[in-house]
């Protein structure tokens, strides 16, 4: 589900559910979460590096399994979950270096947020569909991707659930790099251990100064995000998108009540 290796004091993970594009379950949100609680802790780990397995970097949350815990109060979640997966990312320390290597959805995208570097493989696609699936954006996305984008890209980006390909990523400022396939994980690898060369304590204390201006910024997106999304989340919309998605056919919003 996730595999972890380390060499030269990068940390590599790398999203294991290929048969699903890498699509966060709990198990995965509590398993990446957990990770990068460790890599925080280690000492002898200096940089992070995030990719995916297969042909998805990330398809963002199982909607299946969303389904499932919009609907089912018997449902359990897990440790961590989205919430202290996105926790992890707020408060991790040290250089966290993305390497999307295809498509990136929900969290696919919105992670890159948190991205000290980002890389992108020319396939690749990335995309917000949180309109699409009648909920509100995550992860500080609202706060976070006006800042590095620009307002109008990032309300395109936000409120359109169009693809967003890696020419047009770059272009906004999504990503750092576009690389051939064949050649991201080399390349993300290179500058990850780049960094890794320079002492872990100077790092930290760089990251710390870029990030904590940004803070209070990200804790107040994150509580309106999530008090849009709880109201949302169960509503006609979303429920009609997850029907659409589990039967396999485009959702129908036209016949939702006025005001959905």
């Amino acid at each position: 589900m996730l595999q972890i290796s380390d060499r030269d004091r990068v940390r590599t993970l790398t999203l294991d559910r290929p048969e699903a594009l890498n699509a966060f379950n709990e198990a995965l949100y509590d398993a990446t979460a957990q990770a990068l609680l460790d890599a925080a802790a280690d000492p002898a780990v200096a940089v992070v590096l995030l990719t995916g397995n297969g042909r998805g970097f990330s398809a963002g949350t199982d909607l299946l399994e969303m389904h499932r815990m919009a609907t089912d109060p018997t449902f359990e979640r897990g440790e961590h979950g989205f919430v202290g997966l996105v926790d992890a990312l707020v408060d991790f320390p040290k250089p966290l270096v993305c390497a999307v290597n295809g498509v990136g959805l929900g969290i696919g995208t919105t992670i890159l947020g948190f991205a000290d570097l980002a890389f992108m493989a020319s396939t690749a696609r990335l995309k917000c569909p949180f309109t699409s699936l009648g909920v509100a954006p995550e992860a500080a996305s609202s706060y976070l991707l006006p800042r590095l984008l620009g307002r109008q890209d990032a309300a395109w980006v936000l409120l359109s659930a169009e693809w967003i390909s890696a020419q047009e990523a770059l272009a906004m400022g999504l990503v750092w790099r576009v690389c051939e396939p064949a050649d991201l994980v080399a390349e993300a690898t290179r500058h990850a251990t780049l960094l890794a060369r320079r002492p872990i304590s100077s790092l930290v204390a760089v990251k710390r100064a870029m990030t904590a201006p940004l803070r209070a910024g990200i804790d107040a997106a994150r509580e309106r995000e999530n008090a849009a999304f709880a109201e949302l989340m169960g509503g006609p919309a979303n429920l009609e998108a997850l029907a659409a998605f589990a039967e396999g056919r485009e959702p129908d919003f036209t016949s939702l009540p006025p005001g959905w």
